[in-house]
């Protein structure tokens, strides 16, 4: 007896091997299934076809006959799935014959020979196959017989075309690497790598991974440049595809070496620049700084009586006399200048320049105010050296 799943189909065969069964009494007769030996596990491509060989024999024969007249054959083939479902596939009750796509009887009925033929497959067809059938075993008896045999059918997918690819950038000294993988294969593929002629080459591990179908290739060179195949493969067929390897000189040390040359000039241009910006700003601060010869000499003022002496020997002597530290008699106007001793009164004025002040010049006493050297010295006076000025009002 056969535990179904409830579907229309079982139900019949249900009804048809239990029920029946119940109403009648047992019977002696007894059906066995066959299947050629080494045949309950079957192979079979993709796409191809494939015969599940099945017969019936009743008790007491030994090989398959014709059927009698009198049997009445019930057939049903199905597909196992997973979760215990069952995919009905052909059944042949009372004469008539229904399947699904693909699937047919090999013999015409009647025929004790129930094989099974599977037209057009697919990955999806594999899985165990249950035939069962249900016979009336005797002439004149309401009685019938049952029995069920399961085949094991797998199907085969050979390689799907593969796709190659590189990775890495071929240069000379570099390292790249050769991809290889097929979408789709059942069972999975392995990989081989060929270099194709002129310079025909077979690769093995380590370069070589068959499983992964990547291949690594170290410290390329120019001769290393072809055209590489990579050949996918299991026991039911293979497929190819390839890759052309350029390998090319070092353009990745010129680069370098370019960007190396680039960044020092940038510094050098930098580095010119900052000395010019330095250069530039000293140059605007030495003029305000330097006495110019031909400078016009300022503007002077007429000296106060008793405050400077010149020595006879060329040297300017300050000194602070008590007339000196006294102050004027008269009060300063608002605004008015007070005149500091100036060097240009020493020396008679250049004829060339303009008078700033109508006076006339008064000689300048060696000793102002009846001083004398000795007095100057306690009272803490410094020689000083005075620069000779011409007539053109410069200082030599």
């Amino acid at each position: 007896m056969v535990s179904l799943p409830g579907s229309p189909a079982t139900s019949l065969l249900r009804f048809l091997f239990l029920g029946l069964t119940t109403l009648a009494p047992p019977s002696r007769a007894q059906l066995e299934l066959h299947v050629p030996p080494g045949l309950t596990k079957l192979q079979a491509i993709e796409g191809a076809e494939v015969v599940l060989p099945m017969w019936y024999t009743l008790q007491g024969e030994v090989s398959s006959t014709k059927p009698k007249p009198w049997e009445v054959l019930t057939l049903m083939w199905f597909l196992e799935e997973e979760k215990g479902l069952m995919e009905q596939v052909l059944s042949h009750i009372s004469g008539v014959t229904s399947s699904k796509t693909g699937a047919s009887l090999v013999y015409s009925m009647p025929s004790r020979n129930v094989s099974l033929r599977l037209q057009g497959l697919q990955e999806k067809d594999s899985g165990p196959y249950l035939c069962s059938v249900n016979v009336q075993a005797s002439q004149g008896k309401e009685s019938r017989v049952h029995s069920s045999r399961t085949l094991e059918l797998n199907v085969l997918v050979p390689p799907a075309p593969p796709s190659c690819h590189l990775r890495g950038v071929p240069r000379v000294g570099t390292n790249v690497t050769l991809g290889c993988q097929s979408p789709r294969s059942k069972p999975a593929a392995q990989y081989q790598w060929v270099r194709s002629p002129p310079s025909s080459q077979v690769f093995f591990a380590p370069a070589l991974d068959a499983i992964r179908g990547s291949l690594s290739l170290k410290n390329l060179s120019i001769s290393m440049s072809g055209v590489y195949i990579c050949k996918a493969h299991n026991e039911v067929g293979s497929a190819q595809c390839n890759v052309t390897l350029e390998v090319s000189t070092g353009h990745g040390a010129t680069v370098v070496a370019g960007a190396v040359v680039g960044t020092l000039v940038g510094l050098g241009l930098l580095a010119v620049l900052v000395i010019l910006y330095h250069r530039r700003a000293k140059a605007l601060e030495e003029p305000a700084n330097d006495i110019k010869e031909d400078a016009i000499a300022p503007r002077t003022l007429p000296w106060p009586k008793g405050s400077d002496t010149i020595s006879k020997n060329g040297t300017l002597s300050s000194v602070t006399s008590a007339r000196a530290l006294r102050l004027p008699r008269g009060t300063p106007r608002p605004g008015a200048l007070t005149p500091t001793p100036s060097l240009s009164s020493q020396v008679p004025p250049s004829p060339g320049l303009p008078r700033t002040d109508g006076a006339h010049p008064q000689p300048i006493s060696h000793n102002p105010a009846g001083v004398s050297s000795s007095a100057l010295s306690r009272m803490g006076a410094v020689p000083v050296m005075v620069p000779a000025q011409s007539q053109a009002g410069s200082l030599v």
